[in-house]
């Protein structure tokens, strides 16, 4: 299992945890999303075909952006 983790400016509620769980919950190979609203962070574990670009694709079309 792979892991990343992104620092992501926009985190502000839980409405913002859901909105990455949900469209990262839609990516074939992820495992396990970890949104901290606190820290600005987002954990994934993932197995292929999902890829880190794609992953990080993903986020970036929720509307947030990484740093």
């Amino acid at each position: 299992m792979n892991q990343l983790q992104y620092k992501v400016s926009g985190l502000v509620n839980s409405q913002s945890r859901t909105k990455v769980l949900n469209a990262l919950d839609r990516v074939e190979g992820v495992q396990e999303v970890a949104v901290d609203i606190a820290r600005g962070t987002i954990a994934v574990e993932y197995n292929e075909p999902a890829s880190p670009q794609e992953i990080q694709t993903c986020i970036q079309n929720t509307g947030y952006y990484i740093e």
